[in-house]
């Protein structure tokens, strides 16, 4: 990755806020990564924002408040893998020389929507028939537990885990801790997925992060960029394994290539679990157990703080909430933080080497429109 390294993070509480605006979300979350930098906003040459619901020029309409300079905006809508999108293409700016210094950031407003499932392309083939993102991923979970014999309280396992490193996490939407049998009677979406596991439809927040070739006065060690891989769906015209995340798979693959490492080098894990069993899915997909064997990784507690490799210490989207722009680049925060050993009660132990994995998008005939895996060390 050509020595580019994030100095500075910075995050908004994730909530219900419909007395603020996007803007100011974000607008706080760009003022704390420079501050963390140490630098200054006419410091940076560009700025990449990922947004996937707030209409025209977001980035231009944070910034304009922020007194910058005329430097080059750049808004990138890739679904729920924007900001991981922005912070994509953000470091192939900076490797090719054209900036040395840029801010990503990410944000969305979902309470100005007033609940339900995210609303979805009506030309979409599968979206005009019901298929929204509640749907295909409650498909997806009655295949997964018939397939391998799965009881659903594994389900609902994930959603405790999540629950209970959130209650960690003092800017997640949900701080309270919730117990297998609260998940299982919460009410039914879909069938076998109840409220309490799916991420919560109304969350709003932003993330920001200062990236560099040229790092100086930080507060935190810098991070280094080790893979950085964006991959989109491909059109699928025969039968489909509905267990698999054909998408994620490729892009774990090229990025551990990227990189030079594996899944067994990994510390962390921050991912896309906007429903339980996309966890148990990519868990798979990562290539931290084999076909069928999520459940019994879960079980065993690798993937709890404490364990050999936590899966969302920040709680995740089931519980840190999911404002789409801004999800993949909370992530990298996350990341960030517990690489810097600056992650408070949450901290993973020793942790030296962290995933991303964030997915976007659903339309008729791909697995996933985007996905985004990025690793990182310090």
């Amino acid at each position: 990755m050509s020595g580019t390294v994030i100095t500075g993070v910075g995050i908004s509480d994730f909530g219900k806020f419909p007395h603020l605006t996007e803007e100011v979300l974000a607008q706080a979350a760009v003022l704390d990564a420079l501050a963390d930098a140490g630098i200054g906003i006419n410091d940076v040459q560009a700025f990449y924002c990922g947004n996937a619901a707030g209409g025209h020029l977001p980035g231009q309409r944070v910034l304009r408040e922020l007194h910058t300079e005329g430097q080059a905006v750049f808004n990138i809508d890739n679904a729920c893998s924007s900001g991981a999108t922005a912070f994509h293409l953000a470091l192939d700016a900076l490797n090719a020389g054209k900036h040395d210094t840029v801010v990503v950031f990410g944000m969305d407003q979902l309470s100005t929507f007033g609940g339900g499932a995210l609303p979805l392309n009506k030309r979409d083939w599968n979206n005009r028939r019901g298929m929204v993102m509640p749907a295909l991923y409650a498909m997806r979970a009655r295949r997964y537990l018939h397939e391998y014999g799965v009881p659903q309280t594994v389900l609902a396992e994930v959603a405790v885990k999540n629950r209970r490193h959130g209650a960690l996490n003092p800017i997640a939407t949900f701080c309270k801790t919730v117990t297998q049998q609260e998940v299982l009677a919460s009410r039914p979406i879909a069938e076998p997925l109840t409220l309490l596991q799916c991420c919560p439809a109304v969350v709003d927040g932003a993330a920001a992060l200062v990236l560099t070739t040229k790092p100086g006065a930080g507060n935190a060690k810098p991070v280094r960029v080790l893979a950085s891989v964006v991959q989109s769906g491909v059109f699928e015209t025969g039968p489909v394994d509905m267990t698999e995340a054909e998408i994620t798979k490729r892009a774990a693959q090229l990025a551990y290539e990227q990189a030079g490492v594996g899944p067994k080098d990994l510390s962390l894990v921050e991912l896309h679990d906007a429903f339980t069993i996309s966890e148990l899915l990519y868990y798979e997909a990562l290539g931290m157990c084999g076909r069928g064997e999520a459940q019994h990784l879960l079980a065993s507690g690798a993937t709890s703080l404490g364990g050999r490799i936590p899966v969302n210490p920040s709680g995740g989207l089931l519980a840190k909430g999911h404002p789409p722009g801004a999800t993949g680049v909370a992530q990298i925060v996350e990341v960030c933080e517990q690489l810097q050993q600056r992650a408070g009660r949450r901290q993973v132990q020793g942790a030296r080497l962290g995933l991303t994995q964030v997915t976007g998008g659903g339309i008729w005939g791909v697995d996933h429109a985007a996905c985004s895996i990025h690793i990182f060390s310090v």
